[in-house]
């Protein structure tokens, strides 16, 4: 990747080489979505199996036969579906948390990365992230009250205002900043995350105070990329319902299961877009330069120059004598 590609683009480009992990965590989410809600479409069936009340279903959806539903004391509590759901929100919730890691790890890698390192990666950050998914929660959970707080008291001041068009004002300004902040504690710990999975950074402390820093330094090119993504979940949504009333007919089960499921599948790609960027702002600013040490040769000693001892002198043999 580029070092000075924009976060958007290096984002993108992320998931566009990772698509799979968008599939997987899709079926990942249907599965867990057909169990959760097994035990109310049970509940359902005995009852409207032998209900009139099912056939001002059978062509569209009628809220006002659902509640009317719910009312019939024949219909049943639904305190076990509503469990049955809660437990598989909650697993899909330790799911992510045991997934993500590998997902961050496989973003990060300039290859197509493994599956044995990608499992290890989620093994290896399991405990780190629902530490950090435990304090995120404490720290939006606590500025998101005191926001909605201060939003209800400001909208009673508007309303008690002779101006009528202030109240509206108010509100829209106020949900504008809720969700600017909330989006900005997101990029926090969003980066708190992706510095735990490519530093390998086992205290999660460190990884949340460098996360805050480099929110606060790049407030505005974060924010504005997060944004950006959100505005694209926001078009596909809209196009999804649009086209859902459009072309699927009432009583079209098949058409309103196809349009719904592509458009959640279609969710899912800003939000793994988010996660490239992360990852993208993680590498090109978050990563520390290895030091590298100048190479200095060494002193090369001069070679040292022994005068020769001169060679011994051998004595000739002497001439022999003749004889007499």
């Amino acid at each position: 990747m580029n070092g000075n590609e924009s976060l958007l683009s290096g984002g993108w480009g992320r998931v566009a080489h990772n698509k799979r992990y968008i599939i997987w965590f899709y079926v990942l989410n249907l599965v867990l979505a057909c169990l959760g809600a097994a035990s109310f479409s049970n509940q359902a069936h005995d009852f409207l199996d032998h209900s009139l009340l099912s056939e001002r279903l059978v062509h569209g959806f009628d809220v006002g036969v659902l509640i009317e539903m719910f009312a019939r004391p024949e219909f049943g509590p639904t305190l076990a579906a509503r469990v049955a759901g809660l437990h598989f929100a909650l697993l899909f919730f330790f799911a992510t948390a045991l997934f993500l890691p590998g997902v961050l790890q496989g973003y990060g890698a300039t290859y197509r990365l493994p599956r044995e390192d990608f499992f290890r990666a989620c093994g290896r950050n399991l405990w780190r992230f629902i530490r950090l998914m435990i304090v995120a929660g404490i720290v939006m959970g606590a500025v998101a009250a005191a926001l909605f707080g201060l939003h209800g008291v400001l909208e009673r001041k508007a309303a008690e205002s002779t101006n009528e068009l202030l109240l509206p004002e108010v509100r829209f300004a106020g949900l504008a900043v809720i969700f600017l902040v909330m989006t900005a504690l997101r990029i926090w710990f969003d980066l708190a995350q992706t510095d735990v999975v490519l530093s390998n950074q086992r205290a999660v402390r460190r990884s949340i105070g460098k996360g805050f820093r480099h929110t606060w330094r790049n407030l505005g090119r974060l924010l504005g990329s997060y944004v950006v993504t959100t505005i694209v979940a926001a078009i596909v949504l809209v196009a999804g319902l649009w086209a859902w009333m459009k072309f699927v007919p009432p009583a079209s089960v098949g058409g309103a299961i196809f349009v719904s499921q592509l458009t959640l599948l279609l969710l899912l790609i800003p939000r793994f877009w988010q996660r490239g960027v992360a990852v993208s702002y993680y590498l090109q600013n978050m990563v520390e330069p290895i030091a590298v040490q100048p190479f200095t040769p060494a002193p090369v000693a001069p070679p040292v120059v022994t005068e020769s001892a001169p060679a011994p002198v051998i004595p000739g043999t002497p001439p022999e004598t003749q004889g007499a």
